[in-house]
């Protein structure tokens, strides 16, 4: 797609803090209304004396309570389900929901596959455990739930796509590609979904997507036709600038959709990366602090916040923020990265070897990370190792030629609005 690099990004946008975020969690927020899943009859096991009416009386006030939003009443009621019937797969999945509701996602997975333990043969479970690796950026782990619900369920539009999403973030082009494609009659008034499509067709190989150029131009011809004058369209057109490298080229595209929405989310995170790029500081700060006001729960947002805060050498806010994106994403090698040349400039040396070492871990293919882990053990009197680290990062510098721009971030440039949950349509 042309211009190279304009599809690295995209602006479709379920706010974090939105109270139900999408159709296929909504069905489930409701009481799995329409799958089946009801207060099963108690199981032979549970309480003496239960009568079946007591567990369904039960989840009913679970499933009001759930629907009005009262949460820790809608929490109470499945819990004493589960105490009357521990086999219901429906108090198991509401409560999974619950927890997804409140970003608790760890215990939504457990919840959720007990659920799943109980009732394998119902989609909306597994199409929920999905979403919740997604939330957490573990788009691999997102693809097997997301494969079962398009196997058992070839009509479900948000199984398809969110899955054409996680092959694409998981740089399976060819598979988002085709997976995408299936669901052009429901989505190609949708300039986000135009944008990833187009991109992931670019990047396919012609032998693994025989019509590759011409759904690249569709995409293309369909993302100019509904999207110019938009503000959605100015801030993907900078993103492009931005993933070639040229942000006096990507200022005044953003400028333009900050003209029309200036409180479109990513929009002053991707001003921020501009003024990162031209070391302007003070004002990637202030645009990083911005979005991050709009969009709360983002943890990139803190992580370049954070990288701001650095190169004003403030090292106290700096690791605050590093530490904030690490409570949202535990998972952000860019902040552990962050965290080892705070401490690596506070000479506290072996917090920064073990900063370094998880970043290392957590996305082995980035040359500087390997750089600081290897400096770092050399501190440490580990020279051994110290060489072995260094020449992996020179060998994966000479593989990539990164760029400029990955050379201040430590990494690749961030783009949170790929993992953005799309809007139903």
């Amino acid at each position: 797609m042309s211009p190279r690099g304009y599809i690295s990004a995209r602006t479709w946008v379920l706010s974090p803090h939105s109270a139900i975020c999408f159709l296929c969690l909504a069905v489930l927020c409701a009481g799995l209304a329409g799958t089946g899943l009801r207060a099963e009859a108690a199981d032979p096991d549970s309480k003496p004396g239960l009568r079946q009416g007591d567990a369904e009386r039960v989840y009913s006030q679970g499933e009001t309570a759930l629907r009005a939003g009262s949460l820790a009443e809608a929490e109470r009621c499945f819990k004493s389900v589960l105490e009357l019937d521990p086999r219901s797969a429906g108090a198991y999945a509401n409560l999974g929901v619950i927890s997804m509701r409140r970003h608790q996602w760890g215990q939504a997975l457990r919840d959720l596959r007990a659920a799943e333990r109980l009732a394998p043969s119902v989609a909306g479970i597994r199409l929920n455990i999905g979403l919740v690796y997604y939330h957490e950026n573990d788009f691999r782990s997102a693809i097997p739930p997301f494969e079962s619900v398009v196997r058992d369920d070839p009509a479900s539009v948000q199984a398809r796509y969110l899955l054409g999403l996680c092959y694409f973030l998981t740089e399976r082009y060819a598979q988002a590609a085709r997976t995408l494609e299936q669901v052009w009659n429901q989505e190609s008034n949708d300039i986000n979904y135009l944008y990833v499509l187009g991109n992931a067709a670019e990047r396919s190989q012609p032998s693994d997507v025989q019509n590759r150029a011409e759904l690249e131009n569709r995409a293309l011809t369909r993302f100019i036709e509904i999207g110019q004058n938009t503000a959605e369209y100015h801030l993907l057109m900078g993103k492009a600038f931005l993933n070639r490298g040229e942000s006096e080229k990507a200022l005044p595209e953003l400028g333009k959709a900050e003209q029309l929405d200036a409180h479109l989310p990513f929009l002053h995170f991707n001003l921020g990366l501009a003024y990162l790029a031209q070391h302007d500081f003070e004002k990637a700060r202030d645009e990083f602090a911005e979005d991050a006001r709009i969009e709360p729960d983002v943890a990139f947002n803190y992580d370049r916040l954070g990288l701001a805060y650095f190169y004003l050498q403030d090292y106290v806010k700096a690791e605050a923020n590093f530490r904030e994106a690490l409570r949202r994403d535990p998972h952000m090698a860019s902040s552990y990265y962050g965290l080892a040349r705070v401490y690596q400039q506070r000479e506290n040396y072996a917090a920064a070897l073990s900063a370094a070492t998880e970043a290392v871990e957590i996305e082995p293919g980035i040359s500087s990370y390997h750089f600081l882990k290897g400096r770092l053990l050399a501190k440490a009197g580990r020279p051994g190792e110290a060489k072995q680290e260094l020449a992996i990062s020179k060998r994966l510098l000479d593989a990539s030629r990164e760029k400029a721009q990955d050379e201040l971030s430590g990494g690749a440039l961030p783009e949170p609005e790929l993992s953005a949950l799309p809007t139903p349509q």
